[in-house]
């Protein structure tokens, strides 16, 4: 199986303390990766490398397309709800637009197309009437479900969602997975969460994050052991 992200003994961490250490970690084509780990652990850390917002202090991080190495991946991310500014004036439509924005050359308009995309990105999410509410007009379920939209509108090579279950009721959580199975024949998806048994119930494989990476795939990622590790 061909990796799309590879990281290779990384460290990386904020003001000369780190925070990863020597992480090894392979993300494959139609990977469904949960990973998990304490508060503090560097879990999000671990995000921001492959984000590439931060770069490793040691070791080195690689994209691949077609099994050719590249500088840039199209990556879909749904950020933690904490780190939204809801007074920011921007549309539920928007925000979801916005999603296209690296796809897009600079200075060029939104084609039908992508107002197209947009549109059925809405239904699937069920956000249908709420288009031209701002975020500020939301509830914490339906911003979530706005952010979920604007990562998976472009059609990414790989989805990072960041604690994606947040204020999402258990109604839209089984909804959320249902379209996370449904891209997932056409990207990797990577996903933090607390919520063990869905990942469990969802992901491939599994990764602990506690400052290191523990790497389970299959059928080794078992409610039992992540509740070990987490005693």
């Amino acid at each position: 199986m061909d990796p799309i992200i590879e990281l290779q003994n990384v460290n990386a961490g904020y003001d000369n303390q780190t925070v990863l250490a020597d992480v090894n970690l392979k993300i494959y084509k139609q990977d469904f990766l949960g990973i998990v780990g304490p508060n503090g652990g560097g879990k999000t850390t671990l995000v921001k490398v492959l984000l590439k917002q931060i770069k490793p202090t040691k070791g080195s991080i690689t994209f691949y397309k077609d099994e050719d190495k590249t500088e840039k991946l199209n990556i879909g991310y749904l950020p933690q709800y904490n780190l939204i500014d809801k007074k920011f004036p921007i549309s539920v439509y928007e925000v979801i637009l916005s999603g296209l924005d690296q796809k897009k050359l600079w200075g060029r308009r939104y084609t039908p197309q992508d107002h197209e995309q947009v549109k059925n990105i809405i239904s699937k999410i069920e956000l249908e009437g709420l288009e031209n509410k701002t975020i500020g007009e939301l509830s914490g379920g339906q911003l979530q479900r706005a952010l979920l939209g604007r990562a998976i509108v472009s059609d990414p090579e790989v989805v990072i969602l960041d604690e994606p279950n947040t204020y999402v009721d258990k109604r839209f959580e089984k909804k959320l997975y249902n379209i996370l199975a449904e891209i997932n024949y056409r990207c990797s998806i990577i996903i933090i969460s607390h919520e063990l048994e869905s990942l469990i119930d969802h992901s491939k494989n599994i990764a602990y994050v506690d400052h290191s990476l523990t790497y389970h795939n299959g059928p080794d990622r078992t409610y039992d052991w992540i509740r070990n590790y987490f005693e």
